[in-house]
């Protein structure tokens, strides 16, 4: 633990709210929202910034990464009346935290901050490894499809997202969401390498599993007969029936938070 002579927690001190950004391996966890005993994200850092600061912090994250979903760019904030310096606090976490899980950035942020509902737009990866032979190296970072999916037809399902929809049809079943209106600002499809296809989505806000739903809406279109104007009428019709079975969490990534 790194505290000068003069850190830790006085009274009547004015509480501060960092900030952070974490990187992390979603393989070993249940995702990360707290769930009792089991090993999640979130308990595992209100624990380690406890041991850091001695006292208890509640830690929001700007979303709730499913079990065995990666995250490049979470962000996370919490409050404390700690005295140890954002620097600090961030050598002194990764001192404690496991190897698949870092933070990269930490900074005191102002009172209003919140990582969820500051958010103005989220970022999420998925990638596909598309190959005749399982990668043993990314069985826990990517799908792997051995089946060869035409890309033109996926890249034209995928634009017809674009813009403001009622994505029901790929909203988890059983999900109590008021509204699944969103609006997707940016919805690409890349071949990264020979064999690694990336899905990127950008949107407003996500719905559950719904980059999922997508994924494995595409990866249907494209190793199928429909055409890519199909994606049309499975958004039209509002209904999970429509749309295509829910991808692994492996492939997933929350790549970037937009404040």
């Amino acid at each position: 633990m790194i505290m000068g002579c003069d850190d830790g927690i006085k009274e009547g001190m004015t509480r501060r709210n960092i900030k952070l950004v974490l990187e992390y391996d979603g393989t070993a966890y249940r995702g990360w929202q707290r769930q009792g005993n089991l090993p999640t994200i979130q308990k595992i850092l209100e624990e380690s910034i406890a041991r850091i600061t001695q006292e208890p912090v509640i830690l929001h994250g700007s979303g709730r990464t499913d079990a065995g979903v990666h995250a490049l760019n979470q962000v996370a904030n919490f409050r404390t009346s700690s005295r140890i310096p954002a620097a600090n606090l961030l050598r002194g976490l990764n001192s404690l935290l496991p190897g698949d899980i870092v933070i990269r950035e930490t900074e005191d942020v102002d009172e209003e901050f919140h990582s969820r509902y500051s958010a103005k737009s989220k970022s999420y990866l998925y990638r596909i490894l598309n190959s005749p032979v399982r990668s043993p190296l990314q069985r826990n970072s990517a799908w792997f499809i051995r089946c060869c999916l035409d890309l033109e037809k996926m890249a034209g399902a995928i634009s017809l997202l674009c813009g403001k929809h009622d994505f029901t049809s790929f909203c988890a079943a059983g999900s109590d969401v008021k509204s699944c209106v969103r609006t997707i600002i940016r919805a690409e499809i890349e071949r990264e390498t020979e064999q690694v296809i990336t899905i990127s989505v950008e949107a407003d806000g996500f719905l559950r599993h719904m980059v999922r739903n997508i994924v494995g809406t595409l990866v249907e279109i494209g190793a199928g007969q429909d055409s890519s104007e199909i994606m049309r009428d499975i958004l039209e019709a509002k209904d999970r029936g429509c749309a295509g079975i829910t991808a692994p969490p492996q492939g997933l990534f929350l790549q970037k938070v937009s404040y």
